[in-house]
């Protein structure tokens, strides 16, 4: 009888097991958010227009540990305060700009033009106050095709809204001198020495998963409001296998527990 009751939770966990992570499977095309592509590659040959408009390739721009943010500049939204809050960091960061680092900012929008990358680009250096070159701090624009390329390998998703607007959330990724994504730091605010460790992990080729991906199975992305939820379905679609694997645990050791017991007993 126990062996049946046992195989019976054993299907149910082996259902449940299935369904839990194929529903997961399911929600995991992201549409707006970021999927977290640590050590992928950036295609380097990828050609952008600089704020001088000038044509260049990823490759020729990145040679040393990078920062990478993507915004659109005529951003309403969180945009501006993330760039602001990079300009602060750069203050306080304790590692040099050029020497040890450099910042890329790419527009998701294809309308937008080297003349508005570089109205943008005076503002946000205006804020810096240390010494800091123009080209330790690029700003760029792109076509759609370029644009969707590397913000696909970067797993960084938007869409445009019904006021002409894009969704989108707000990260800074820091890149390897070879081009490989190595951290992902989220929000619009940031502390200088999460952004230097960041920074020196990149230079020294490591990739970091981060708790996002906790933060990510837990939340949705909510288009409407902007902003993440919480997922109760997959966090009680969680619990609820948990439950299953531990009960069926606490009976398997019973069992053996039991039949230890008759063996003694019968000795």
């Amino acid at each position: 009888m126990i062996q049946k009751k046992v195989r019976f939770i054993f299907y149910l966990f082996v259902i449940s097991y299935v369904w839990h992570f194929s529903y997961i499977s399911a929600q995991s095309t992201i549409k707006v958010g970021i999927d977290e592509k640590l050590g992928n590659k950036l295609p380097m040959d990828l050609k952008f227009t600089t704020s001088d408009s000038n044509s260049v390739t990823l490759k020729e721009l990145i040679d040393k540990p990078v920062l990478l943010a993507f915004v659109y500049y005529e951003c309403p939204g969180i945009c501006s305060p993330m760039l602001n809050e990079l300009s602060w960091t750069i203050d306080k960061i304790q590692l040099e700009p050029g020497e040890d680092f450099k910042i890329i900012t790419l527009s998701f929008d294809n309308r937008e033009t080297p003349g508005i990358a570089a109205k943008w680009k005076k503002n946000y250096f205006q804020t810096i106050k240390r010494q800091m070159d123009q080209s330790d701090w690029i700003f760029l624009t792109g076509d759609s095709a370029n644009i969707k390329k590397l913000t696909d390998a970067a797993g960084f998703y938007y869409k445009k809204s019904n006021d002409d607007q894009f969704i989108h959330a707000g990260t800074i990724v820091t890149i390897s001198p070879e081009g490989k994504i190595s951290r992902y730091l989220f929000g619009t605010s940031f502390n200088p020495f999460d952004v230097k460790m960041a920074l020196i992990d990149a230079k020294a080729g490591k990739t970091n998963p981060t708790i996002t991906r906790v933060l990510e199975f837990c939340f949705s992305y909510d288009p409407e409001g902007r902003q993440y939820t919480l997922n109760v379905t997959r966090i009680i679609g969680s619990i609820m296998l948990l439950g299953v694997g531990i009960f069926l645990a606490v009976l398997i050791i019973k069992k053996k527990k039991n039949k230890n017991e008759g063996v003694e007993v019968n000795e």
